[in-house]
């Protein structure tokens, strides 16, 4: 789309930043803005010799600790650049407000298909489970690399993910609340006292889903996955509940729950846990484990639809969509609590 008059930005200072800093770049220079990028305002540049090329940046305005971290994207990136974890080519980053309002970075465009509907309506039948194996073989993939070796070590603390994260999201949210949600604050109260006994550390994404990569035009193969703001140092146990939430939560939220995923050619929850434990040579996890991670990352992402919610009601959200965030905050918390009365017999 056009970009958005909150997000506009000097695009002949931008050109000459590139013509400095991205080797082949090639004025005059054209910007367009994704749709998408709930978080950090994304757009499509396109040089003189037709070239593309994307750009990440901080939002303006008032923003919460720690939020909109492109300086981490661009370094995990660049990092994994180097495995066979697909990621788009880093280019530059500018952390000089000067150039386009925030710091910002540039990245590889990659030219392929992004997969919004977990339905896969766009895929023949017979070609959906290729797309699903394709997500999680490259999960299994992130998890395995050698962070340390990539001179990653110092990109999160090891150990006590889950913990961190729920006090980080936590704060988060109650600097965004906008109203009291019973079945949050027992959330609150409940998941840190009841945390699984699991210190394996990898490094994660920490938004892992099939809207954040981009598939190859015909193929089941990922391009390049990308998003990786709140990417760190964590729990794989985490980051693959979160990925298998989309089998609970409900149609009308554009989840799985309720569809025939036999005649639409598509996995249970079941066989892709499996799927993923196998490449990862990791077991598959208990059920009462399983079912605290579920009930986890159902209060997680009710702390980021607030923020989003919240950054609309203030004007900073850059997704045309960000308002609707806020009518799911409720529903997923109360979810997370059905979870949690189910464990153990619904012992608190």
């Amino acid at each position: 789309m056009a970009v958005q008059e909150k997000h506009r930005f000097d695009e002949q200072r931008l050109a000459g930043f590139m013509a400095g800093h991205v080797a082949g770049f090639v004025p005059p220079l054209t910007v367009e803005q994704f749709k998408g990028g709930q978080s950090n305002p994304t757009y499509r540049l396109t040089d003189g010799a037709g070239r593309r090329y994307v750009l990440r940046r901080k939002p303006p305005g008032k923003l919460l600790p720690s939020a909109h971290a492109v300086d981490r994207e661009f370094r995990v990136i660049s990092a994994l650049n180097k495995t066979d974890v697909p990621t788009p080519t880093a280019y530059a980053l500018c952390e000089d407000d000067s150039v386009v309002g925030t710091p910002f970075y540039i990245m590889e465009y990659c030219d392929g298909r992004v997969l919004w509907d977990p339905l896969l309506p766009e895929v023949p039948k017979e070609g959906r489970m290729a797309i699903y194996k394709a997500k999680f073989d490259v999960l299994a993939r992130l998890h395995a690399v050698d962070y340390a070796a990539l001179g990653l070590a110092d990109f999160g603390r090891p150990g006590s993910y889950v913990a961190r994260q729920i006090s980080r999201w936590g704060k988060q949210y109650k600097a965004s609340e906008t109203e009291t949600i019973e079945a949050m604050d027992r959330l609150l109260d409940w998941l840190p006292a009841h945390l699984p006994q699991n210190d394996e550390t990898v490094l994660v994404h920490g938004d892992y889903r099939l809207d954040n990569m981009v598939f190859h035009p015909t193929e089941p193969r990922v391009l390049g996955v990308i998003d990786w703001e709140i990417s760190t140092l964590g729990d794989p146990l985490a980051e693959l509940s979160y990925l298998c939430m989309l089998w609970r939560t409900p149609m009308d939220w554009g989840g799985l729950k309720g569809h025939d995923l036999a005649a639409l050619g598509l996995p249970t929850e079941e066989e892709m846990v499996a799927y993923y434990c196998g490449l990862s040579k990791r077991a598959v996890p208990a059920p009462a484990l399983w079912e605290f991670y579920m009930a986890y990352n159902l209060f997680r992402v009710s702390c980021i639809r607030q923020g989003v919610y919240a950054r609309s009601l203030d004007g900073t959200a850059s997704n045309v969509r960000a308002a609707d965030s806020g009518k799911l905050v409720r529903p997923a918390a109360e979810l997370g609590w059905q979870l949690v009365e189910g464990i153990a017999g619904g012992t608190r």
